[in-house]
């Protein structure tokens, strides 16, 4: 059994209100932008994601990020898992990520987890995603129980769950 249903139509295209951004799911090739994004922010996107997910590596090469950008296009085709970029109007830069996952621990259908880039941080387009993202999830994904990683629980709290099965 699938964690979405058959009929699941992801969102292609998701306006960051009050903005100039928008989401769109990510593509392999969005490597030349998404490299410097992370790179970029790697350390703070450690301190976050490090513990659960140990990414972004420091060695992470240009290659590693184009191999998992493809890893990530292949899983969102086949609904297995979802990356979408959050990007400037004119798709010229990436300036984070909101990832909408399968539950790997127990008390959530979906998993939900995103992050922009150094720049963005504190800023008036942050705090654009970080209200839009819940709202978004709740209108147009089909999740009963949607859980927002290092949000509503934090990662510490989460890594403490019993794994899904």
């Amino acid at each position: 059994m699938s964690w979405l249903p058959d009929d699941f139509v992801h969102p292609v295209h998701v306006p960051v209100p009050n903005t100039a951004l928008h989401l769109r799911p990510i593509r392999e090739a969005d490597t030349a932008l998404d490299y410097p994004a992370v790179m970029g922010s790697r350390e703070r996107l450690w301190e976050i994601f490090g513990p659960a997910w140990a990414w972004p590596p420091e060695t992470m090469t240009y290659e590693e990020d184009r191999i998992d950008l493809l890893r990530h296009e292949k899983e969102i085709a086949a609904h297995q898992s979802f990356n979408y970029a959050l990007l400037d109007e004119e798709e010229t830069a990436i300036l984070g990520c909101v990832y909408i996952d399968p539950p790997e621990r127990t008390g959530a259908d979906g998993e939900i987890s995103w992050w922009v880039v150094n720049d963005l941080v504190g800023s008036a387009a942050e705090r654009a995603l970080d209200a839009l993202v819940p709202q978004w999830i709740a209108a147009d994904w089909p999740f009963r129980q949607p859980r927002c990683l290092g949000r509503d629980i934090t990662w510490h709290d989460w890594l403490a769950l019993p794994r899904a099965s």
